[in-house]
Order: C-alpha cells, then sequence, then structure tokens
C-alpha cells in the first residue's frame, strides 16, 4: 500500500511538471476524466496503464521510480483507504498524531494511558504504510513532507470535525494561550482572495514555526491546535427572518 501509495504521488507529481491534466491522460486512456481521477485517487493503475501514462512524459517506469529514490521521496498526503483505517481505530489516531508532532515512544507511553505493545504494533503500521520508519531502539523516523496535511473533507478531517469541534469550543478562550477572534464584514471578491492569501501565509507561519522548535525539549512544547475558517454565512444566524422563511413572526 504505501510503496502504491508513493507511485502514484510521484506521478501525479510528474504529470504536474510536465503541464499534463486528468483530461489529456483521459484520451490517452480512453477513459472518462472522471473516471481517470477515480483511478489515481483509489491507487488502481495497472501496469499497462500506468506505461502508458509515463510515454506522455517520454519516461519509463523504472524512470519514475529512479527519480522517487533520487528525491527521497516523502509522503505529502495519505490515501482514502489509509485515513479510513487510522480515523477507525483510536488507538491508530493517537499514535499517528504523536509522531507527526516528534514524540518519541517514551513521550507517548509518559503522556497517555497506552500499552507498550499496542503502540509498537501501531508503529509498525506506520511504518507499513510508508508514514515512518521504524528504527532500531525504538527510534522513530518520520516520512512524510513539510507540506504532509490530511485529505480535504477527508475521513480523519470529518472525524475531527465530527468529534471535536464541541469540546475545542468548549472554553471561553480566557485562559493563557487561547484568543478567539470573531469577524464579520462584506467584502469584494477581490479583497477575499486577499484575506485567504494573508491565511495561508499564517498557516505556513505556524508550521514554519512548529518545525523550529522541534529542537526544543518535549516538556517546554505544549500541543495546539489553530483553526481558520472563512465562509459566506455572516447572517445565518437570522435565517428565521430570511424572506419565505416558514417562521412567522407577530
Amino acid at each position: 500500500m504505501a510503496q502504491t501509495t508513493i507511485l502514484v504521488e510521484a506521478l501525479k507529481k510528474a504529470l504536474k511538471s510536465h503541464g499534463i491534466t486528468y483530461a489529456d491522460v483521459a484520451k490517452v486512456l480512453g477513459l472518462s476524466t472522471t473516471s481517470v481521477k477515480r483511478l489515481f485517487a483509489d491507487e488502481a493503475l495497472s501496469l499497462k496503464r500506468l506505461d502508458l501514462i509515463c510515454e506522455m512524459m517520454d519516461l519509463k517506469i523504472t524512470d519514475l521510480l529512479q527519480q522517487i529514490a533520487e528525491d527521497g521521496w516523502q509522503l505529502e498526503q495519505l490515501s482514502a483507504k489509509q485515513e479510513i483505517q487510522i480515523a477507525g481505530d483510536m488507538a491508530l489516531l493517537l499514535v499517528t498524531v504523536s509522531v507527526l508532532n516528534h514524540l518519541t515512544i517514551g513521550e507517548i507511553l509518559s503522556r497517555f494511558d497506552i500499552d507498550e505493545h499496542l503502540v509498537i504494533r501501531k508503529l509498525a503500521w506506520l511504518d507499513r504504510e510508508g508514514l515512518i520508519e521504524f528504527l532500531p531502539k525504538n527510534r522513530i523516523k518520520l516520512k512524510v513532507s513539510g507540506n504532509f496535511a490530511w485529505r480535504p473533507d477527508g475521513p480523519i478531517q470529518r472525524f475531527f470535525q465530527e468529534n471535536i469541534s464541541n469540546d475545542y469550543f468548549s472554553t471561553q478562550f480566557t485562559n493563557e494561550g487561547e484568543r478567539l477572534l470573531v469577524l464579520n464584514g462584506m467584502l469584494t471578491k477581490s479583497s477575499l482572495e486577499h484575506f485567504h492569501r494573508r491565511l495561508e501565509r499564517v498557516a505556513r507561519e505556524f508550521d514554519e514555526l512548529a518545525n523550529a522548535d522541534q529542537r526544543e525539549p518535549t516538556e517546554r512544547r505544549i500541543g495546539q491546535t489553530v483553526v481558520l475558517a472563512i465562509r459566506p454565512w455572516g447572517f445565518g444566524v437570522f435565517s428565521e427572518f430570511s424572506r419565505g422563511a416558514d417562521t412567522k413572526r407577530n
């Protein structure tokens, strides 16, 4: 599974660098664009189809494998199947999030009430799936890129949205280290695009700070969760006053 994921991700990266779209691939394979997207999402490319796609870039499959080896390939995203497995196993989810935050086995065991043998089994799974390299003396080497992220609207993102949102907002945000800003306004499309870019810069800065703080002792680092969101919603709380609302007002 891990090798397939890496190969498909490398193929998508190569297609992008050659300016080849899914629609272009669909013409070569004699499929619809939707079918091609499904093949990539399900990681269900046969060797014959993989060979045809590589030919579009004047590559051989071996060239793609060589590029993976030279790049020291790191995962930027998991497959949907991998995320389903993680989201459906709380112990695996805990261990996955912990190692993504660079915790050692000892630190996981000291922070959480979880059996050591169970942690090791979950780490072995992560090793097989290509997220980590489980080294001698229980050392862990991450094999994900700095741009690693959960799949948009994927199993893990939905899990957090469904199970953690109430807990996340169950504070008044007045404790040390807490901050909540609720903004409301009317923006033009260009202003909204500008604000989106600023949010993306804030997200990158958070990642840069988190990466830099990896050098600090674990006891000096506190797990943080940032929620950045914006959507057309401003008057959603006044839906009962919308024209055509069923609720009649006196």
